[in-house]
């Protein structure tokens, strides 16, 4: 009978301060070595994956009521000041997953990053022409993207399933919000949506580079939100490309040997 695990019995349910744990989520066990207490390290990333779930619904709902009813800087600013932190909370877990074991692609982790950098620039956005020129765009495409990000969850929550039933997928592999080789099998029908995406967010960094040029732009947050989108649609687009691409090359690959 295989020794029982020693380091587990040291284990304490750590009682955080309220704003950590909301930032963090709840932790009963920190970065411990592969192998050693697992089942801590899974309900830590149930956690993370439960969080990005609630989050989504709750961007959705608001961007939807900012956007078609309530027209206030105020409830714009308290939008962005939630995309700030979710997208801080986001990189917080993903460093402690990653400690942990999970295998999230290097871009997936920047990108976040990125996006952290342009909530803050857009929440000190002050109002005036400039900024509500591009409002409506903004608000539409954050509605957008959570809509894709709650369908990705969705579906890539149940391929993952099934690919660890299968003992295809490590159980620390979390959802994420690209495409990545393992969902080729069932999920290709998202890569429209994703496609839809990139591209909107290289319209925003159009429109908004168009604006910076337009001589009665004042602000230095129009640029500055513009090479954000920018980033975002490369790194997006070209990552997602890079996927297809060496599934396609693979399987001609595969056909050449049958």
């Amino acid at each position: 009978m295989p020794a029982p695990c020693h380091a587990c019995k040291c284990v304490r349910s750590m009682r955080l301060p309220l704003q950590a744990e909301v930032r963090v989520g709840p932790i009963s066990t920190p970065a411990y070595p592969m192998g050693v207490c697992a089942h801590p390290r899974f309900a830590y990333k149930d956690e993370y994956e439960k969080f990005k779930l609630y989050l989504t619904i709750i961007l959705i709902l608001i961007s939807f009521t900012c956007r078609f009813l309530l027209n206030s800087r105020v409830t714009d600013a308290a939008f962005n000041f939630l995309l700030v932190w979710y997208y801080c909370t986001l990189t917080i877990r993903e460093s402690i997953l990653i400690n942990n074991g999970s295998r999230i692609k290097g871009w997936w982790v920047f990108h976040h990053y990125v996006s952290t950098f342009l909530s803050g620039v857009m929440l000190t956005w002050p109002d005036g022409l400039m900024y509500q020129k591009f409002r409506n765009q903004f608000l539409s495409f954050s509605m957008y993207q959570s809509f894709v990000q709650f369908l990705q969850y969705y579906y890539q929550s149940g391929c993952l399933y099934r690919l660890r039933a299968l003992g295809e997928r490590h159980t620390m592999d979390l959802t994420v919000e690209g495409f990545q080789s393992w969902m080729w099998r069932g999920l290709t029908f998202l890569l429209p949506f994703l496609f839809f995406g990139h591209f909107w967010q290289l319209y925003n960094a159009l429109t908004l580079f168009s604006l910076a040029r337009d001589p009665e732009c004042k602000e230095w947050q129009v640029l500055m939100c513009g090479l954000p989108f920018l980033i975002l649609f490369l790194g997006n687009f070209f990552t997602t490309l890079r996927v297809v691409h060496q599934k396609f090359h693979c399987q001609r690959h595969r056909s050449k040997k049958d």
